[in-house]
């Protein structure tokens, strides 16, 4: 196997290229570069091509504490502290004396890591890729994969430079990383809309929001409104991260500019326009629509998908950059012992996909009822029955993929649900109805995707 180093990451015209690879890796986020350093460490010879150049924009800054045993296993936990805020927990409004509960990850059922990070993405990425290149990975910046062919003992893959060059790249396993992008399911005709759960989304960065006080100030605010529901995540520099995620139609009602309309919206929400009365926009001012999609499979011979590039729903449990470093390292796995036993791939495979199926389902069914009322109570009303509450902890720090005890916690916790909306009548029926009125919607009309700076 040969091991191709480098310092850092590259902006080259492609004669520097080698002419083929064991792993090319499309797509330089935190999924692609996870998955590109271990494979590096493993020996293989590996190219990783990001169409940008670090660092760039990117939502996705609250990270999970399942995130932290792979920081650590990368060896970036130091530079990680260095670039993050810590982040104790995640609160929810209720009807208490502060105004809101707490749901402190120290108190999950795993508690070897009680705690995580809010990031600015720019930094974090940037940080991956030039640590994944100072493992030993090829890291190629203002490169795009324009097209991508398949053959017996591997693919081909066409790369655009910013200086107009194109040249190929030859591999024998293929990851896409491309989170949103989704390369491989709009090359192989995968993606599809999520028929049960569409959204849109306005954010911003802002300076001035109140922050919560003493060790919860690093903590991820949640809050919800009508037609949706907001982030609010602390980052360095006395800087906020505020988000709406709301239906394809809220969206479409407004009149004027994204600023004054994500303004309005923030501002008609209890006990979230006290913390905005010093708040400013100074950057960042992006909308989305229709964002909520997953593919028809996620591998196939010689080839898999990491993150977003399979599926994406909702952010509102901050899985994003977790979910796509847990499913790097477990890619790297497959793929390492697909190489060596080309025999073992389809089985390898086929576990890949059932384990990060089950976590998504498992995330899957509480984002499709957060908005509803029996939801709102248990979240302002937790109870601890059985530990159910910690298991509620360790399904937000992340912990849905490998720990049965939380796993069948959430079952009774379902039940709880089930139970709640029962004696809240018609005020569930009416919610379950309008939910699956406004996925019907979504699914049928659509609207495209646009940032405004």
């Amino acid at each position: 196997m040969r091991n191709f180093a480098t310092a850092t990451p590259m902006s080259l015209t492609s004669h520097e290229l080698g002419p083929r690879y064991d792993v090319l890796v499309i797509g330089g986020g935190p999924g692609g570069s996870t998955t590109a350093t271990l494979l590096a460490r493993k020996g293989w010879s590996v190219a990783l091509v990001e169409k940008d150049r670090h660092p760039r924009f990117h939502i996705g800054e609250s990270l999970l504490p399942m995130n932290m045993p792979i920081f650590e296993e990368l060896g970036v936990l130091q530079k990680l502290n260095d670039i993050g805020i810590k982040k104790l927990g995640a609160d929810f409004p209720a009807a208490n004396e502060r105004g809101y509960n707490v749901f402190r990850f120290e108190r999950m059922l795993n508690r070897a890591w009680g705690y995580a990070f809010q990031v600015k993405r720019e930094e974090l990425d940037k940080m991956l890729f030039a640590h994944a290149a100072e493992s030993g990975v090829r890291a190629f910046e203002d490169a795009k994969v324009s097209q991508l062919s398949f053959h017996e003992g591997g693919a081909t893959a066409e790369v655009a430079f910013k200086a107009s060059t194109v040249k190929s790249i030859r591999a024998r396993y293929v990851v896409d990383a491309t989170g949103r992008d989704t390369f491989l399911g709009g090359k192989l005709g995968l993606k599809r809309k999520h028929r049960k759960h569409q959204s849109a989304a306005l954010f911003a960065h802002f300076r001035g929001v109140q922050r919560r006080p003493g060790e919860d100030a690093g903590n991820i605010s949640i809050y919800r409104f009508v037609d949706g529901w907001v982030w609010l995540i602390p980052l360095r520099g006395e800087i906020t991260s505020v988000g709406a995620v709301c239906s394809p139609e809220y969206l479409k009602q407004r009149a004027g500019g994204n600023h004054e309309f994500l303004l309005q919206t923030l501002r008609a929400i209890p006990g979230l326009s006290e913390r905005l009365e010093q708040a400013e926009v100074v950057g960042n001012l992006h909308a989305t629509g229709n964002y909520s999609y997953s593919c028809r499979r996620m591998t196939g011979p010689g080839w898999l998908m990491v993150g977003d590039a399979y599926a994406f729903l909702d952010p509102i449990f901050s899985t994003g950059v977790y979910l796509a470093m847990y499913s790097g390292q477990l890619a790297a796995s497959v793929i390492d012992q697909s190489l060596r036993n080309p025999g073992a791939e389809k089985s390898l495979q086929r576990r890949y996909t059932r384990d990060v199926k089950r976590g998504l389902s498992s995330l899957t069914w509480f984002i499709h009822r957060f908005m509803s009322p029996a939801m709102r109570y248990l979240f302002a009303n937790p109870r601890n029955v059985f530990r159910v509450e910690e298991a509620m902890i360790s399904m937000l720090a992340g912990d849905v993929f490998r720990n049965r005890g939380v796993r069948w916690r959430l079952r009774i916790f379902k039940g709880l649900y089930f139970i709640t909306s029962l004696g809240m009548g018609k005020a569930a029926v009416c919610s379950f109805f309008a939910r699956r009125k406004q996925a019907g919607a979504s699914f049928t009309g659509g609207t495209t995707t646009h940032d405004t700076a």
